[in-house]
């Protein structure tokens, strides 16, 4: 699957303050009234009545279960009590809204094609914005259900404090997909937002995602790059030769198609630099090599040990057979994030021209070939419509606040120059990775840290985030004064 995905299936969350939410959303040009049910969670322990912020901490491309333990809620401990590091300084709610067609926010039985029609940026945007307004509710229940007939009232924040006509200020946050929606959300309804923090967004789809594969080079280094490389040399020879026993050793005998295995290596390297874990892979491949060891056993080693073993991931997420089932299931959202990969962003993450460490056989027509083998001949993934629409890396939005890390290979697809009103601060330290200001460094499914400790340069960590606290106060503020929920 594209390791993107993997930021949401691989963090280990915790379910704080669970709530329901029976959401009827309008699908498509507001033409089809079908409704379904959409999961949120609210956490109001450090909440400031009456008028304090509310977050809105967006959940992006996998099950939302719960608000995430990073630097917006921080927790101690085993799915404890969230103990916030920005919503405790501004006195804020934090609410999440899962996605549309992940987790448990199903509007359809099954995931045909046809039935995935709705799923997209744009529809969830909407839902946002939906969510946002029911939310504060700033008229009374009867007002309500004049205004928003299509939404099934269940309780709001107003009429869980029980007054009327008050507006707090709101700001989003997201990393990943949902850094990127982050910043579309403040693009597309700036009256509904005081600003957005977009943590490593990939605001610009990409049809040949070449640069993905430099910067693993880049941050590998010589030694590394080069040991990745022959491995990468080796595993294609001996695929020639005796494909059986090398997909064994890998434990990936399941994968028939050798596109789909040789993706399973490429992402299983990529993970290492993307989420602050570098010396995993690079201390003992690059031993191995002096040694004289079989580097793709030493690979091998790792990818079992670390890929598969730590951040639980299956070889059958890469077999195309599994991404055209279309029951649901607890791996539904590989199908889906596929489907969105195919029809709007794409990111395919293509070996370069010259010098790649991936196989040259992942390349643009492996990818097509999967979203058409999976959903049909006519799906296309539409980059130049969703950066017409988005603007890319050129976004005409203000008051987003964009972060990345040094190593990861996403940020080629993030906003890395400032512009007017809208900051981008890198982090630039040796396991500066995906995400890192909001969770921290190095990460792993069972140990995501929310602060900076672990960083190779947290100070450089600790001052983005005091740049991040600084234009949130200024912005806020700006709401406040006003008297208005957005600026």
């Amino acid at each position: 699957m594209p390791i993107l995905h993997l930021l949401n299936v691989v963090l280990k969350k915790c379910g704080i303050g669970f709530e329901g939410l029976a959401l009827s959303v309008r699908f498509g040009i507001l033409q089809d009234h079908h409704k379904f049910q959409q999961r949120y969670y609210e956490f109001l322990d450090y909440f400031r009545v009456p008028d304090g912020p509310i977050f809105l901490k967006i959940c992006g491309e996998s099950s939302c279960d719960g608000i995430a333990n990073d630097y917006i809620g921080q927790i101690t401990g085993f799915c404890r009590r969230l103990i916030t590091v920005l919503a405790k300084k501004f006195g804020a709610a934090v609410v999440s809204l899962e996605h549309r067609y992940y987790g448990k926010s199903l509007p359809f039985k099954s995931t045909t094609t046809e039935n995935l029609r709705y799923l997209s940026s744009k529809q969830a945007l909407f839902d946002l914005a939906v969510f946002r307004q029911y939310y504060q509710a700033s008229l009374n229940l009867s007002q309500k259900l004049l205004e928003w007939p299509f939404i099934c009232i269940t309780e709001s924040l107003n009429l869980k404090l029980n007054r009327t006509g008050v507006e707090n200020p709101w700001f989003v946050f997201g990393v990943s997909y949902s850094g990127a929606l982050s910043a579309w959300f403040r693009l597309k309804f700036p009256h509904l937002t005081c600003g957005s923090l977009a943590s490593s967004a990939v605001v610009l789809a990409v049809y040949n995602y070449s640069e993905f594969d430099q910067q693993i080079g880049e941050s590998a280094g010589a030694e590394c790059k080069a040991a990745l490389q022959e491995t990468t040399q080796l595993v294609e020879e001996r695929l020639a030769s005796n494909k059986k026993a090398v997909k064994t050793l890998f434990g990936a005998a399941g994968l028939e198609i050798d596109g789909d295995f040789l993706y399973f290596l490429a992402d299983a390297a990529a993970i290492a630099f993307q989420y602050g874990n570098p010396d995993k892979l690079c201390s003992p491949l690059v031993q191995a090599k002096k040694d004289g060891e079989d580097l793709v056993e030493v690979y091998a080693k790792y990818v079992k040990e670390y890929y598969v073993g730590n951040f639980g991931v299956s070889s059958q997420t890469y077999d195309q057979r599994h991404l055209k089932d279309t029951t649901l299931n607890e791996n539904t959202g590989d199908r889906l994030w596929w489907f969105q990969v195919c029809t709007e962003v794409a990111y395919f993450q293509v070996a370069p021209t010259n010098d790649s460490i991936r196989s040259s056989q992942v390349d643009s027509r492996y990818h097509l070939d999967l979203c058409k083998k999976v959903f049909g001949e006519d799906i296309y993934p539409e980059v130049d419509t969703t950066n017409l629409y988005y603007g890319g890396t050129n976004i005409a939005g203000s008051k987003i606040i964009f972060t990345n890390g040094s190593q990861d290979p996403w940020r080629h697809a993030s906003k890395q120059i400032s512009s007017p009103d809208m900051p981008s601060f890198v982090m630039s330290c040796h396991n500066c990775g995906h995400g890192t200001d909001m969770r921290g460094c190095p990460q792993s499914p069972f140990n995501i840290e929310g602060n900076a400790k672990n960083c190779g340069s947290p100070d450089a960590v600790e001052k983005v985030r005091h740049q991040i606290i600084e234009k949130m106060d200024l912005w806020l503020s700006e709401c406040h004064a006003s008297g208005r929920s957005s600026m």
